[in-house]
């Protein structure tokens, strides 16, 4: 829930009811802006000291991006909200002793990365670039909302290999509705909210809240995809991941973890094994498997 939560819902549905506009305007300010900006673990410092840092351009705030191996092989990494790229550091630990290059980046307002707000449309463009800057991806391995911003760039002459989703988010109209929900905002917020986010991103264009999602046109990514998602996941649903791999059909295998969470299983070491795994050699991703695992 958002720290502002009570506050943010008095002044949006009292907003709405003399300016509705403007209750979308300021909603569609709190959507795009994660909340707070994550500083590195302890644990993740030591391997940003040894990753090569560089920096692109997005919409004029800089990105930081970050690259370890010798550039051979390079395999994707994308933070979720409110995160940062070291936050998948065991990934990138795992890839890089397996003589791979792991490269990852803060997305703007995530990290060490410029501006205060994003959108799915900046974590496309960013991933254009690092695939214009790196090659062909040996993999994508990626974390909540990343996996939805992930496939959403493959889908746009951005390649890959293989595809690693972890807590996945599949549905673009899951990222607005439970914004929506964990606010408490009155339906006519959230219309004009909808209102706007088309008008921002796809002005005049229909169908955007397909276009975003993981499971729009599944044939025009057409590589094997391996998911995680743990059944007590508090933030994403297990359900985001079930249309990912449903939409995926026999090129998708989905592994249900048990008590990990959203956060923790991106540590977990038989995830990590697991996902590294699949990433560089492509075992286990025949069919959609349904796995229990205590």
């Amino acid at each position: 829930m958002h720290p502002m939560a009570p506050l943010l819902r008095t002044a949006l549905n009292a907003t709405s009811h003399v300016a509705p506009r403007l209750a979308g305007r300021m909603a569609f300010a709190v959507f795009a802006r994660p909340l707070g900006r994550s500083r590195p673990r302890s644990s993740e410092r030591e391997l940003l000291s040894k990753a090569r840092t560089g920096r692109l351009a997005v919409n004029g705030k800089s990105v930081v991006t970050y690259s370890w191996g010798d550039g051979d092989r390079p395999v994707l990494l994308v933070h979720g909200w409110s995160s940062r790229g070291s936050r998948l550091s065991d990934f990138i630990t795992a890839l890089r002793d397996k003589g791979y290059s792991p490269v990852t980046f803060d997305a703007p307002g995530h990290g060490d990365s410029e501006g205060r707000a994003t959108t799915i449309l900046e974590y496309r463009e960013i991933i254009q670039q690092l695939h214009a800057r790196h090659g062909d991806f040996e993999a994508v391995v990626a974390h909540s909302f990343g996996v939805l911003a992930a496939f959403f760039a493959l889908r746009d002459d951005v390649t890959a290999r293989r595809i690693v989703g972890i807590g996945g988010v599949g549905e673009f109209d899951f990222v607005l509705d439970g914004f929506c929900d964990g606010l408490g905002l009155r339906d006519r917020v959230k219309d004009e909210l909808r209102g706007r986010i088309e008008g921002l991103l796809f002005p005049g264009e229909p169908g955007i809240w397909r276009r975003f999602s993981a499971n729009y046109r599944p044939e025009e990514v057409g590589v094997p995809v391996l998911l995680f998602h743990d059944e007590v996941d508090d933030m994403v649903p297990s359900a985001q991941s079930q249309v990912i791999a449903a939409a995926h059909g026999e090129r998708a295998r989905l592994v249900t973890t048990r008590g990990l969470g959203h956060r923790r299983i991106l540590n977990d070491p038989q995830v990590v094994a697991e996902a590294v795994d699949f990433a560089v050699s492509g075992r286990g991703e025949a069919a959609v498997v349904h796995e229990g695992r205590t």
